[in-house]
């Protein structure tokens, strides 16, 4: 898979300096994680999940989740199983041309028993799928599930990967976080080549809490859950140990009180001045302000519930073409220290920047270094027509999550 595949041969060359890479099954872990994205949720009661990833991946999806835990119902469980096996088989009889645009696929399970019976259920067609997405991830509960991964593992080429999302009240509540934290580190070492990612349940978090944030509020606003997330980002983000996912952008179009958060002139400038109404319009601007937000507090990728805002997240996550030049002399001086002057009105500190250098240039080879940073704009414009063309968004707007 590569990032903004729906982009012509034309289009890529014209806006980037450094396209983004492919990225493969054999790919390392980290690339992989990075190269998640907007990960796009849907029900796995839909009747076509196969049909319905195609679809987010001509949107720009680079991964998906099938849900089996909140997005249904309880007494829809058994059919939901079924059809995630027999949608896991279709995929193995694809052509390997179409079954190559299919995003990283993975399914949301309720328990350890849920993973072995699914493997058990779907057999040589459990290749299909990258891994599960383990919810309300507290410390016995997730050991049990990573334990039940590696057993359905056995035997396989590749690694069933787990992304243990964080949204428990022993994670949410501040005299228990931290303890847990450390648990949980531990816990995830020791199922190191399992481990994909660690996700953070926004939602979830502020639930307990009794908090919903607004269309025109971040995640980062809420000063509980911001508390929660950056203590996530300390114990698991150290020296670049481990990918960390922003939360769940919630809000699809609706009525707002507050100032758009999108500056006119960057689209003015590119002659994009309806786009950035669209942009408003779907309440757009506020998700890419998180989602700056996400990424300069350290956290790549993001879940998502509208077509719409897949090509978003993965535009903001592009690199501009000013930090991958300093990128790049940081790490040609590591290891002699120093202080260097950038051309871009910058100090480069060689020794401390270095950590910052690597993870941008990881970040590059999956989402590609813009040509300038007007290209954004036309990036942005590419991938809500990308969306257009496969959803009609136009009309009521289609959610993928229930």
């Amino acid at each position: 898979m590569r990032h903004f595949a729906y982009l012509t041969d034309e289009d890529r060359d014209r806006l980037f300096e450094v396209a983004p890479q492919e990225i493969t099954p054999d790919s390392p872990r980290h690339a992989m994680a990075l190269a998640l994205g907007a990960t796009i949720y849907m029900p796995a009661t839909r009747p076509d999940l196969v049909a319905d990833s195609h679809r987010v991946a001509a949107a720009g999806a680079t991964s998906t989740v099938w849900c089996l835990e909140d997005a249904i119902e309880h007494d829809a469980v058994a059919t939901a199983e079924a059809q995630v096996v027999a949608a896991l088989s279709a995929v193995t009889a694809l052509p390997d041309a179409e079954r190559a645009r299919l995003p990283l696929v993975f399914v949301r399970v309720r328990d350890a028993a849920q993973i072995r019976r699914l493997a058990a259920m779907a057999g040589p067609a459990l290749s299909a799928l990258t891994g599960f997405s383990l919810p309300k991830s507290e410390v016995q509960r997730v050991a049990a599930m990573l334990a039940a991964v590696r057993e359905v593992s056995k035997g396989r080429v590749r690694p069933l990967y787990a992304m243990p999302i964080l949204e428990s009240e022993e994670i949410a509540y501040v005299e228990t976080r931290r303890p847990a934290l450390r648990r949980l580190a531990e816990l995830f070492t020791a199922y190191d080549e399992h481990v994909l990612c660690v996700r953070v349940g926004g939602t979830d978090l502020s639930g307990l809490f009794g908090l919903r944030r607004d269309r025109d509020t971040t995640i980062w606003d809420v000063a509980v859950v911001r508390d929660v997330l950056a203590d996530i980002l300390n114990q698991f983000t150290r020296n670049g140990d481990r990918v960390v996912t922003g939360a769940v952008w919630e809000h699809i179009p609706g009525p707002r009180m507050f100032k758009p958060q999108l500056r006119a002139t960057p689209f003015d400038e590119q002659h994009a001045s309806s786009l950035r109404r669209k942009l408003i319009a779907r309440d757009v601007d506020g998700l890419m302000r998180e989602t700056n937000l996400d990424k300069t507090n350290g956290m790549y990728g993001k879940t998502v519930i509208h077509p719409a805002h897949i090509s978003v997240v993965n535009s903001m996550l592009t690199v501009n073409r000013d930090e991958y030049d300093d990128a790049r002399e940081i790490v040609a001086r590591r290891g002699r220290g120093g202080v260097a002057a950038s051309a871009h009105g910058r100090m480069n500190e060689i020794g401390p920047h270095s950590h910052w250098a690597e993870q941008l240039l990881a970040r590059a080879a999956v989402y590609g270094v813009l040509a300038e940073d007007a290209a954004l704009v036309d990036l942005l414009s590419l991938g809500q027509r990308a969306a257009k063309r496969t959803f009609d968004l136009g009309k009521q707007p289609v959610r993928v999550v229930s």
